[in-house]
């Protein structure tokens, strides 16, 4: 505590660069990092819902998220296929 008091009182934190852009908060850098991050959390919610209030075993999880992860990845190879006349 008492270093902070000091850091802030010696004017210490005027020596420090400031966050570059790329790395700040609102960047697409940090946006996309907050996106995945939301994302694993959804999966961890969805794999403890298909475990523990449906019954399905751990293996089960899996191959319902492994499948999920094929088929999205077919959907999404089909869509970039699409000719959309920028020849």
């Amino acid at each position: 505590k008492a270093a902070f008091i000091n850091f802030i009182s010696d004017e210490e934190w005027k020596s420090i660069e400031p966050v570059s852009s790329w790395f700040g908060p609102s960047s697409i850098l940090m946006s996309s990092m907050s996106a995945l991050f939301k994302l694993s959390m959804w999966i961890r919610h969805g794999h403890g819902y298909l475990t523990e209030n449906l019954g399905i075993p751990v293996w089960g999880s899996y191959a319902v998220f492994g499948l999920a992860t094929l088929f999205l990845g077919m959907v999404l190879g089909l869509v970039s296929e699409i000719p959309l006349g920028f020849d």
